[in-house]
């Protein structure tokens, strides 16, 4: 492994954690799983991911993937407070009912990034990040969710000169191979390269 420092020391510290993670990632999954990994997605954008997590862990406690309630109330509550909670409401509703069509794309088995564009076109709530993200989740590791974090250290270690969030599905892809051959040259899978970069901004390896 060819880590930069302090990368390289970090890493030993969180080397266990994400690989626990990355195991879970990859282990099969249940359609209820599934189905809760693009609840999770939706939450996250401009909300705190363990905030995130507590409200989905909550929406599979009260089966919202039966019953289908307003999860309005579980968005807004301060203790774990979702932003733009009205909105992503209604956005966790259409896709409840439209999770048949998701199940058939993802059962398809197409590669990577065509699943990637057809949920960006296709789920309410999903961009290219979001859609790298839920992909990711489901043990597709070949797909770079290029976020804020990711930005930020790619023009801290000098791959990029700019942390611009990309506009269009090209620019995205230049940023994901540049993530890609940066983790290529420290040696590190991808995803436990951006699980790293991400604990070390939140102390914590998240999902």
């Amino acid at each position: 492994m060819r880590l930069p420092p302090p990368l390289d020391e970090q890493y030993e510290h969180y080397a266990a954690a994400i690989e626990r993670r990355l195991e879970e990632f990859k282990a099969p999954k249940s359609t209820h799983d599934i189905f809760y990994e693009f609840c999770y997605c939706i939450c996250t954008p401009q909300s705190k991911a363990r905030n995130a997590w507590q409200v989905v862990e909550k929406l599979r406690a009260a089966q919202f993937y039966e019953q289908g309630f307003d999860p309005t109330p579980v968005f807004a509550n301060p203790a774990h407070y979702i932003r733009f909670h009205r909105t992503k409401a209604r956005r966790l509703l259409a896709l409840r009912t439209q999770f048949g069509a998701i199940g058939a794309a993802l059962a398809q088995q197409s590669t990577s990034q065509e699943l990637r564009r057809w949920i960006a076109q296709n789920v309410a709530g999903f961009g290219l990040k979001e859609a790298s993200h839920v992909l990711r989740n489901l043990g597709r590791f070949d797909v770079a969710i290029v976020d804020r974090h990711i930005l930020r250290n790619l023009v801290r270690y000098g791959v990029l000169a700019r942390a611009e969030q990309p506009r269009t599905e090209a620019q995205y892809r230049i940023i994901e191979r540049a993530f890609v051959n940066f983790a290529r040259t420290c040696g590190i899978e991808l995803q436990a390269l951006d699980l790293l970069l991400w604990a070390i901004e939140t102390g914590e390896v998240l999902k």
